[in-house]
């Protein structure tokens, strides 16, 4: 008996000293996934012989499909088991990831990166919410949820970095290819798992989930529709902004006829909860809008390798990270709604500051001061929102509050990605197809070509890539393009940059009526927040 007591003891212990490090593993590779792709646009955009705008389309859509099915993969995971979600959201992540490492073209992308890396990633952040709730207990739940959250934090801060430093000596399908070895040593620990049981109503809200995925995914397809090109952009944004307000209308008549419903409206009734989420929205904005830009800016206009792109990044994400941690330890010594309302006042300094620089600098490090200062407001608001928006649930429901806190900041993420990028390309275009027109330089026949092949594929060149289409031309012609080219880009991403300050300048208003409202009371509920 005591034999089996102490290899039980030795178990339990091996439970809760390696668990917790693999489920640390898998959020540390669902936050540094995106940050390659970022750093990672040039050389993707080289070896597979696509555009900027495809690539900057893929990583827009995976934050998309992440938005669009959190909520639908969380009542998946209530359906099937925590942990089998779990295991399949890992398994979509390593398909993507090894789709990555092999991909000849971006329709491999877009099909295993962006979707099915996606829907692995609203499978898995649920899922992992809710497994750390059932395998852990008192103090080691609360440890587990930071070790996680840290991992998502240090991911941030160093993903540029690391991946910068992959792309540039290896390539980035080696870093990809690493994704999918940690995953393995994820999955390989599957064992030391216990799944969590489920006991609520096991019934599906399918016309929800259905309204949920038109809602939020209508709005984004339609401003990718329209960044490619393409036709109908305003049938597809009416049909999703339609079924998001339809959806508002479902929940609240299914809830009060007591049937389950894909979420509960009644969450939305506490107007800290409403505040915070909006408040989320809007910081993922900014940070969609702003790491959409400066990755294109970096290696299309000063035409930096990942690793250069990576290290001139380093100052907004490590001061994100280190003013989260300093904040984080003196959260008790302001309001929080104050600490929020100098986040993004900071954030949208930041990013004003950038706009005159953007046509200036020469080098990345020029952009070190306003990066600080937006980075220090981004770790501001990571130090406080999540908290704030969960404080007033309570215990038994905030998995499904985490999950539509995390919903709201996916959709505000993907939203600022295309959003800022749909902005910058029709901004090229106009800007670029003006400035030919009124050249001097160009002969008349240039100057219609050029507009026409604008209008067909706007996209951010490089002057080295211009040159080499170039160099059948005129030398006066070249020297005339590349000029109109560097003039057209720089103003097409001081405006792209106006979205990100813009939705920090709303946030920063919208703080002021968070101060109106009495601070959140301390709640066990928030441990949750370091997943949302």
């Amino acid at each position: 008996m005591t034999a089996e007591a102490n290899t039980g003891g030795a178990a339990q212990a091996g439970h809760h000293r390696l668990l917790p490090l693999l489920l640390a593993m898998a959020m540390f590779v669902l936050v540094v996934d995106t940050s390659l792709m970022n750093v990672s646009i040039s050389a993707v955009v080289h070896d597979l012989g696509t555009t900027v705008s495809g690539v900057q389309s893929a990583i827009a859509l995976e934050a998309l499909v992440s938005a669009a099915f959190i909520l639908i993969g969380g009542k998946v995971g209530d359906l099937i088991g925590r942990k089998r979600a779990y295991t399949l959201g890992l398994l979509g992540y390593a398909i993507g990831a090894l789709a990555m490492t092999f991909a000849q073209g971006l329709t491999a992308i877009i099909i295993f990166w962006a979707v099915l890396g996606g829907i692995g990633a609203s499978l898995l952040l649920p899922g992992m919410q809710s497994l750390i709730h059932g395998n852990f207990e008192g103090a080691a739940q609360t440890r587990v949820y930071a070790l996680v959250g840290a991992a998502a934090a240090i991911a941030a801060a160093i993903g540029p970095l690391l991946g910068g430093f992959i792309t540039t000596f290896l390539s980035w399908r080696v870093a990809f290819a690493l994704e999918v070895v940690i995953i393995a040593i994820v999955l390989s620990g599957l064992g030391l798992v216990r799944d969590v049981a489920y006991t609520g109503p096991r019934s599906v809200d399918l016309v929800g989930a259905l309204l949920s995925v038109l809602g939020m995914g209508g709005i984004v397809l339609g401003i990718l529709v329209w960044q490619e090109g393409g036709e109908a952009v305003g049938a597809f944004i009416g049909v999703g902004a339609i079924a998001l307000a339809t959806l508002v209308w479902w929940l609240v008549r299914r809830k009060r006829r007591g049937k389950p419903t894909l979420l509960d409206p009644d969450l939305f009734a506490s107007k800290m909860f409403r505040l915070g989420i909006s408040q989320q929205m809007l910081q993922q904005i900014a940070l969609g809008g702003t790491m959409i830009v400066l990755p294109i800016y970096l290696q299309m206009v000063l035409e930096y390798n990942a690793l250069q792109a990576g290290l001139s990044l380093a100052p907004l994400s490590l001061s994100m990270f280190g003013m989260a941690l300093l904040a984080g330890k003196r959260s008790g010594r302001r309001r929080p709604s104050s600490v929020v309302r100098w986040g993004f006042l900071l954030l949208t300094i930041g990013i004003a500051l950038l706009i005159p620089i953007v046509p200036r600098a020469e080098f990345g490090w020029a952009l070190i001061v306003p990066l600080l200062i937006a980075g220090s407001g981004l770790g501001l608001l990571v130090s406080q929102l999540n908290n704030y928006t969960l404080s007033p649930i309570s215990n038994e429901r905030v998995s499904e509050a985490a999950g539509t806190n995390s919903a709201a900041g996916s959709f505000g993420l993907s939203f600022g990605l295309a959003f800022a990028g749909a902005v910058m390309l029709a901004m090229l275009s106009i800007s670029f197809t003006a400035m030919a027109e009124d050249s001097a330089v160009l002969p008349e026949a240039d100057q219609v070509q050029v507009a026409q092949r604008l209008e067909d594929d706007a996209q951010v060149m490089s002057n080295t890539q211009l040159e080499q289409l170039l160099v059948d031309r005129p030398e006066e012609v070249q020297d005339e393009i590349i000029r109109i080219n560097t003039d057209a880009r720089h103003l097409a991403l001081q405006i792209a940059l106006l979205i990100p300050m813009l939705a920090g300048l709303i946030g920063f208003l919208n703080a002021f009526r968070m101060m109106r409202l009495p601070d959140p009371a301390p709640s066990s509920s928030s441990e949750g927040n370091l997943l949302g």
